[in-house]
């Protein structure tokens, strides 16, 4: 090999040489050959974007950070970082294939959360119900209006949830080809719970509505909230099986915390265990962010359809509320019906928030814990059922 050979040999490993892609020409389309060729430099540069987002913007930036920095590592030419034997390749089988690291998350989330708003007012549950229509809604449309498979539709149905980790895990197991949209679309959608559910809470409401008061929650005690998750749980092994991976994980992580005997177990939760775990099911969810893979028509689909899933979702918890009030003695806020979906607690948060804007002296924070923990386990339910009808 002479000296040209061995320059031209270098300058096609460098990455400049292979940021473009040459022509295909079996793709007839020339958009579709634009984003064949210039896939790469676009991706790079959304990933930036969505670094922005996460460190500017500070939009689920635990989670934002980690997905854009290792969408930025897949999308490098040459190296196959996100191949088989690459090293966001192998994170992601161990982690995201097996479906290891969002059941990881959910027994963090369950070490995290206090259960006792839901325990004092069992009711609140119905709205954690109601608020999965989006869920449902959604996937029907995807299935009957936007041609996707019935597994595809399920996992991008699921989105409506306001879940992370559900919607990997689902996705992972039905259309784990979705995988890199359908996660981006969960958490920004998660990130933007104080953006997308205000209008549509005041669109539904009346300012009397927004204006009601609620009664001080019972104190709930110790044996009740060591109980409840066993509760759950058995529930959930009599009716829905195909659910207990994701309520088991969610449920261990909150007895640990309720039982008062595991502190070191369950501050392991709380703190280094999710922490640790967060920054590998961000990068390899990042993986999937590789120009072939995200820069297709169903990306944008699925980025649509994610919007009206979770606007479906935060509608039908507040109407659904609405409806409760007609049978009921004791009137509830509506605002807290849009606190069903699972993005805790920034979707209690936003209801306190907007009942606060119409009487300054409705504290509904803890109100809205209760349908909003109520979401964290509907969420996991439906997670269920799509895997028993989509599987």
């Amino acid at each position: 090999m002479n000296i040209v050979d061995s320059l031209y040999k270098l300058w096609q490993s460098t990455g400049i040489a292979n940021f473009v892609q040459p022509v295909d020409p079996t793709i007839t389309s020339g958009f579709e050959q634009f984003l064949h060729q210039f896939g790469s430099p676009i991706m790079l540069l959304l990933c930036l974007f969505l670094l922005w987002l996460g460190i500017k913007k500070q939009f689920e930036p635990l989670l934002l950070v980690p997905i854009a920095f290792g969408g930025l590592l897949s999308n490098i030419p040459v190296a196959d970082i996100a191949g088989p034997h690459g090293f966001l390749g192998i994170i992601y089988e161990a982690g995201i294939h097996q479906g290891l690291f969002p059941l990881i998350i959910f027994m963090g989330v369950g070490a995290m959360t206090d259960f006792g708003p839901l325990i004092a007012n069992p009711k609140m549950a119905l709205l954690g119900g109601a608020a999965q229509f989006g869920i449902f809604g959604a996937l029907l449309l995807a299935l009957c209006v936007f041609g996707f498979t019935l597994p595809q539709s399920g996992a991008i149905g699921i989105i409506g949830g306001a879940d992370g980790p559900t919607s990997i895990y689902v996705t992972s197991k039905l259309a784990p080809e979705l995988l890199g949209a359908i996660a981006v679309a969960a958490y920004s959608y998660m990130a933007l719970v104080p953006v997308i559910q205000p209008p549509i809470m005041k669109l539904l409401t009346t300012k009397a509505e927004r204006e009601i008061q609620m009664e001080q929650l019972r104190e709930v005690s110790k044996r009740e909230k060591i109980v409840f998750p066993l509760v759950v749980l058995g529930l959930c092994i009599i009716f829905l099986p195909d659910a207990c991976p994701l309520v088991g994980a969610l449920t261990f992580g909150n007895l640990c915390k309720e039982c008062g005997v595991v502190e070191r177990l369950s501050d392991t939760m709380q703190n280094a265990l999710i922490n640790i775990v967060t920054i590998f099911l961000g990068l390899s969810v990042g993986s999937k962010l590789s120009a072939d893979q995200f820069l297709t028509t169903q990306t944008l689909f699925i980025l649509i359809l994610g919007i009206l899933a979770f606007s479906f979702a935060t509608a039908a918890g507040v109407i659904f509320a609405k409806v409760m009030n007609l049978f009921s003695k004791t009137k509830i806020n509506p605002l807290i019906g849009s606190a069903g979906v699972s993005a805790v607690p920034m979707a209690a948060r936003v209801s306190n928030k907007i009942g606060l804007e119409a009487n300054s002296q409705n504290y509904l924070l803890m109100h809205a814990m209760g349908p909003n923990v109520a979401g964290v386990i509907g969420s996991a339910v439906a997670a269920g059922i799509l895997l028993a009808l989509c599987n």
